[in-house]
């Protein structure tokens, strides 16, 4: 931790994911033993000595687990058949222990008393965040006590017979009134729990909800701090944490960031040129984040080595090694201070909003599977929302995802829609599918004047069809202040404007503005990053105008090569370009 500090982190998570290589032979405290504390709230203690941050991750690896869960508490599928996907490997390697009911609060509390018997000292001293990362449990056919009954009581037929075509062509409706249910289960008898719980321990919660099959936005709106990962997910979807952050009111958005950079491998071996990445690479994807919402950079990975040891004793196969031996350690404080004065910089002042952008969350149900090229192997519904954008015609406006909750809690005042502290001059709806209660908030929200574009004419989803979807949609579509043109509701000039703009990301803070524009080789990355690729780019140019209320100026962004650029915009609407001090060399 020493070594950390002195080299640009602000803090660590503890992560117990299994002992030395996976060798069940290496001396190891057992998991929650007063040994496995004591060494637990040593390091804590340590982090606060030298003013780090000290997070937990809440289970040893990635879904909450534990050995002793009883069978009522354990995760279960329709057929309530226990399968492999059941229990999961451990720090007690290779011991392995039941994947506990995610669907099931009680579930969570019996888990949580464990965790806290073992954490109890480690609360202590500075404030600590308890992390649960992506969702990692088995989700076709997901199931629990009560489930059936409740779903016929909201939907008036029984799920049970049609379970076993759940996921075939013709099923869709059946599939989506299924992911309606599952997903109030997900979001009150997990992720609530989950955050209520860290509140009673004096800490904060952070949460990947990424692959978890719920409303996803209402998901990162419950946790403290919303986490996106990169690149097994690629930057885009970090504008869906980002934007629960920003309606939520919550200032910070962390990326779990260059995982499996170049490519993922099994267990037990190396990815592709791990072991050898470059800085610039890496810098692209953190570019990337930082163009979609983040504001703050957590490394993976670090695996633990005693001191003068390396990885040549413990190396974690899916990570960027990071350590005193680490490739790029000569350019690593410069990187960290780098990603540092960005991630300030975008948690000045508060999120700045234009246009609300409803997010396709009935599309993705209706979807159910994604086509074969879009699969991987842990990657199959569309539920995951991977690979959303905003349509071309909101290029230039920073759009933030909405839902139907935030609809039906936003008012139009004073010709805005409001939500929290954000306000937005519109609302842009380009989806397939639409939730009737969407549709009437929609209804309601332009009724009283709120600017609408309804790109496409959507369809009900579920099985229980409504002859009020079709009378609602002609009722909107009647308003003068609802077309499907964008250009005759867009009437706010966008923020910026120009030919193929760049990714960007801009706070308000009061009445300057501060824009971070990634370079546009960072533009719609995916996975995986070609070796080196950040070197292919040889700098460009975009002539834009930046447009406030102030008045509009006419700017020309010079990108030097693997260099991205932050604009300042004070109060009268000048312009100025933030020196970042960073250039990545490249590693022969």
């Amino acid at each position: 931790m020493e070594w950390l500090k002195e080299n640009g982190f602000g803090g660590v998570e503890i992560a117990w994911v299994y002992p030395m290589r996976g060798d069940s032979t290496v001396k190891h405290p057992k998991w929650l033993s007063e040994e496995w504390a004591a060494s637990v709230n040593y390091a804590k203690r340590t982090a606060d000595s030298l003013g780090l941050g000290c997070d937990f991750t809440y289970g040893t690896l990635w879904p909450f687990n534990a050995f002793d869960l009883p069978d009522k508490y354990g995760t279960r599928s329709f057929y309530q058949k226990e399968s492999p996907e059941d229990r999961t490997l451990t720090w007690d390697h290779p011991r392995k222990a039941r994947i506990i009911n995610h669907l099931d609060k009680e579930a969570f509390a019996y888990y949580a008393k464990q965790m806290d018997a073992g954490l109890k000292d480690a609360y202590k001293g500075s404030k600590s965040g308890i992390f649960v990362d992506s969702w990692e449990v088995e989700t076709r056919h997901l199931w629990t006590a009560g489930y059936g009954e409740k779903f016929k009581e909201r939907f008036g037929y029984e799920i049970e017979p049609l379970m076993d075509k759940l996921y075939q062509p013709g099923y869709e409706d059946v599939y989506y009134d299924y992911m309606t249910l599952m997903s109030d289960y997900v979001l009150y008898d997990f992720y609530k729990p989950f955050t209520d719980h860290a509140h009673t321990q004096g800490a904060f919660s952070r949460s990947q909800c990424g692959g978890a099959p719920a409303d996803l936005l209402t998901a990162f709106m419950l946790v403290d701090v919303p986490e996106t990962e990169a690149i097994l997910y690629e930057p885009n979807y970090g504008r869906i944490p980002a934007s629960a952050a920003a309606l939520a009111g919550k200032d910070v958005v962390t990326s779990e960031t260059f995982t499996c950079l170049y490519g993922w491998r099994k267990w037990g071996g190396k990815g592709p040129h791990q072991d050898e990445e470059q800085v610039a690479d890496m810098r692209l994807i953190a570019d990337a984040l930082f163009a979609n919402g983040t504001n703050q950079i957590i490394w993976h990975g670090m695996p633990y080595n005693e001191k003068g040891k390396g990885k040549d004793d413990n190396h974690f196969y899916a990570s960027v090694h990071v350590g005193p031996d680490a490739y790029f350690r000569d350019q690593l404080k410069d990187f960290n201070d780098y990603m540092t004065r960005v991630s300030q910089y975008m948690r000045k002042g508060k999120v700045y909003s234009d246009v609300a952008l409803y997010l396709p969350l009935e599309d993705s149900w209706m979807g159910v599977e994604y086509p074969d090229s879009l699969q991987m192997p842990w990657v199959w519904g569309e539920y995951e929302l991977r690979y959303v954008f905003a349509p071309d015609y909101l290029a230039g406006y920073q759009p933030l995802w909405v839902n139907a909750k935030v609809l039906s809690e936003a008012t139009f005042v004073d010709g805005v829609l409001r939500y929290g502290d954000l306000s937005f001059s519109a609302l842009a709806v380009d989806v397939e599918w639409l939730d009737i209660a969407a549709l009437r908030q929609m209804v309601r929200l332009a009724k009283e004047g709120l600017p609408v574009v309804m790109a496409r004419e959507p369809k009900q989803p579920g099985k229980n069809k409504s002859v009020e979807f079709v009378a609602l949609y002609k009722e909107l579509m009647a308003l003068s202040n609802v077309s499907a043109q964008p250009a005759e509701i867009l009437t706010q000039k966008p923020l910026l404007e120009g030919e193929d703009l760049p990714d960007f990301w801009c706070r308000q803070d009061g009445e300057e503005l501060y824009i971070f524009v990634a370079n546009p080789a960072a533009k719609k990355l995916k996975y995986p990053l070609r070796y080196g690729q950040a070197f292919e780019d040889q700098g460009s140019v975009r002539n834009v105008v930046v447009n406030t209320v102030a008045g509009s100026q006419s700017l020309q962004l010079k990108f030097r090569p693997n260099e991205s650029l932050l604009l300042k915009v004070d109060k009268q609407g000048k312009v100025e370009v933030v020196d970042l001090n960073f250039t990545a060399k490249k590693i022969n």
